[in-house]
């Protein structure tokens, strides 16, 4: 059958929109099947015969879906719908996207999302140190993780506690995109947003299956399986799951998990209708306590926490779909719905005074909980046009999104046995925490978004430029009702030779909850950022290489009230401003390589500390990997990769900015066979061993108050079949 719908010589007729739009919050339930794979232009705009790029090169991952949300050839990024909303070359975007694609994150065998992201630029991942709680990511210097994560394009918001938590084993790819995003996707950080790229259903028939064991005894299990449903190639199927025991560096976390996600593809026969459902179950256990206590701004060796009251027990639920239907060659709806529900148990034990008991040094010790839940509904409706207006190409994109977020927090703490500071006697007392009846009332937060936006990507000759404006409106039972628009402006030009130059102005938002003294509640904060930048990507080598200089200037922002202890007052402004250059290629000959440069300057311009810079961020990141593949020879199907990560020195406080953590370089490693090579009866069998933090270097971060530690050395054996 064909997959690819050709139509005329006309730029406009090869235009494809490939992500949902919004029109309305009505689930479209009772249409048929689906749409045609989009074509792509080259590096030049003037271009007039569009190649499609699909995920089927041999360097990606047998797997992959060909309507994935991102496109890449090895590690490299081609396209991908984050940036604009519609399926754009990335040399077209006016902002900075990296691309972690499936092949990348299985040759680093990336185990979170946090770990997803440590190679890209301007990205830091361990300000909190490790933590198998939370997948705790900053972008540009601001933490994106409350209001920046997204899955499949739509929000993925939660309270507290109960946020996703996202597994790399059922992601396709994972896309970051760099600076306010507010125009296209509502509130959220100024730094920018990730996005997760969930397992779709595949063309042609693919199983694999995988086994796993690490350090920490680690055990895992793991299986993928898709294609057409009994031979209907309009109807695709695909089931991923994973089943995970293991501890971790630390006495009272673990890093357990059941994870099941169906993928339902309908289509019609000419591909312009299709429906593709997703879910998904998860069951986690980890932590409630993960750490080092700390005194006098400096880690001490006491862990946080106990193992006789320490679990984290989380379930999550997700149901959604992706709707697409195109009415000719130039006019495309979509819609995209999800529904999710995050439930969290968290026990943990917190370290008090210290006190002396017949001669003998205990501290005193709380048994404490944390029930936290969220249900969250998210809906974005999408209209693609494509028109010419005599010289002008364009590509406009309208929609109406919407997002309710009902969340319950409940606290409970009462008095735990003591600690016996000689004897360290961790686990050996028995620990009977809060019961429902010790927990405090819940209190309930409900939050509703809307908003409706606007954006023309107009192309002349050479130029590109992208133009939108969104009008949002957020009410919340935990603040004052909120109005704002949001809007982004961008020019790039292609040249013929892959280079691309751009320079972009871009704003956001985002809502601040709490009050103030007098019991007002707290304006949003606002970003605005401008970048410049340069993006090269030849036509004669399967290579990217991304550099920008940024602005960025968040107001609003809450400080400590100087007159009222315990509160905040909104007066803060903080400014982020730096380079970046990320460069990732994959050779014809088994060579796939990444590295990337983050210049960082940060500081507090107005509120608490002004002229200070915030801690934990370092000023200068530099990050390389490799992965060769033996092409031929006695060595061929041998696999040698090897990365590693610098950061600097960072300010332990934003106080006073006196004393700074040290410098540090993480290294990881890894090398892989494929059987198949010298046995054809073995085809489809490999193994692969992975080290993340070779050495070992568990360095210290203090931030405020706190202190954590890196991830300390990991060690996974993977044995893997497909067929």
């Amino acid at each position: 059958m064909n997959m690819e719908r050709m139509s005329g010589s006309s730029k406009q007729a090869h235009k494809r929109c490939r992500n949902s739009v919004l029109l309305g919050c009505t689930a479209l339930i009772a249409l048929a099947p689906t749409f045609a794979l989009s074509q792509e232009a080259g590096n030049s705009s003037s271009d007039t015969t569009l190649a499609p790029i699909t995920l089927t090169s041999n360097k990606n991952t047998p797997g992959s879906s060909s309507t994935s949300a991102v496109k890449a050839d090895g590690y490299v990024g081609k396209s991908a719908t984050l940036g604009t909303k519609t399926d754009t070359d990335l040399s077209k975007v006016p902002q900075s996207i990296s691309i972690i694609s499936r092949k990348e994150l299985e040759d680093r065998n990336v185990q979170s999302l946090v770990q997803a992201a440590n190679y890209s630029s301007g990205v830091r991942t361990g300000v909190y140190g490790f933590d198998p709680r939370f997948d705790t990511v900053f972008i540009r210097g601001f933490n994106v993780t409350s209001n920046g994560y997204y899955r499949d394009g739509l929000r993925d918001i939660g309270g507290n506690f109960s946020v996703a938590r996202k597994e790399p084993y059922g992601l396709e790819a994972v896309s970051i995109l760099k600076g306010p995003s507010s125009v296209l996707y509502g509130g959220g950080s100024p730094g920018g947003l990730v996005n997760v790229v969930s397992k779709r259903p595949t063309d042609e028939p693919f199983n694999e299956v995988e086994a796993q064991l690490g350090n920490f005894d680690r055990r895992q299990v793991s299986f993928d399986s898709s294609g057409p449903v009994a031979g209907n190639d309009n109807v695709l199927y695909r089931i991923t799951g994973l089943a995970r025991d293991a501890d971790t560096q630390f006495i009272a976390a673990k890093n357990d998990r059941i994870y099941i996600a169906p993928a339902l593809t309908f289509r019609s026969d000419d591909r312009d209708t299709q429906l593709t459902i997703l879910g998904e179950y998860s069951d986690i256990t980890s932590g409630g306590a993960a750490g080092y206590v700390s005194q006098d701004g400096a880690r001490t060796d006491l862990e946080s926490g106990d193992p006789a009251w320490a679990d984290l027990d989380q379930h999550q639920k997700r149901i959604g779909y992706e709707f697409q239907h195109r009415f000719s060659d130039n006019l495309e709806f979509r819609q995209n719905l999800r529904y999710q529900e995050v439930d969290v148990d968290m026990k943990y034990v917190s370290f008090g005074a210290p006190v002396i008991i017949g001669g003998k040094p205990f501290l005193t010790r709380t048994a404490d909980r944390i029930q936290d839940s969220a249900t969250t509904f998210a809906v974005d409706n999408q209209l693609e046009w494509n028109v010419a207006t005599g010289a002008l190409d364009h590509t406009v994109l309208g929609g109406m999104d919407y997002s309710y977020l009902e969340s319950s927090y409940a606290y409970g703490s009462i008095a735990a046995p003591f600690f016996d500071y000689t004897d360290w006697n961790y686990g050996e007392q028995p620990i009977s925490g809060p019961t429902s009846a010790d927990m405090g009332p819940a209190s309930i937060t409900r939050q509703n978004q809307y908003g409706i936006y606007l954006q023309d990507q107009i192309e002349f000759n050479n130029f590109v430029l992208t133009l939108g404006g969104r009008y949002d409106w957020l009410d919340s039972n935990q603040s004052d009702d909120v109005t704002h628009f949001s809007k982004r402006i961008g020019l790039a030009y292609l040249f013929d030779n892959g280079i691309s130059p751009y320079v972009s102005y871009s704003t956001s938002f985002a809502p601040n909850s709490g009050r103030s003294f007098s019991g007002a509640y707290f304006a949003p904060s606002e970003g605005e950022q401008f970048e410049v930048g340069v993006k090269y990507r030849p036509t004669d080598l399967n290579l990217a290489v991304n550099a920008a200089i940024f602005n960025i200037e968040q107001t609003n922002t809450l400080a400590s009230d100087p007159d009222n202890i315990g509160f905040q007052v909104s007066r803060g402004k903080v400014r982020s401003r730096g380079f970046e250059i990320e460069a990732k290629t994959s050779l014809f000959d088994g060579l796939d390589l990444l590295a990337s440069y983050t210049y960082l300057d940060l500081e507090i311009l107005a509120g608490d500390n002004p002229g200070k810079a915030p801690s934990g961020l370092p000023t200068n990141q530099f990050t390389l990997w490799a992965n060769y593949q033996m092409p031929s020879g006695p060595l061929e199907g041998l696999s040698l990769g090897a990365g590693a990560r610098y950061y600097s020195k960072t300010w332990k406080t934003d106080e006073n900015n006196t004393g700074k953590n040290d410098a540090r370089v993480l290294v990881d490693a890894s090398v892989g066979y494929d059987f198949g090579v010298v046995n054809p009866n073995l085809k489809g069998l490999s193994a692969k061993l992975n080290v993340s933090n070779v050495f070992d270097n568990r360095e210290t971060t203090c931030a405020g108050s706190w202190c954590y530690v890196e991830e300390g050395r990991t060690v996974m054996g993977s044995l893997r079949y497909r067929f």
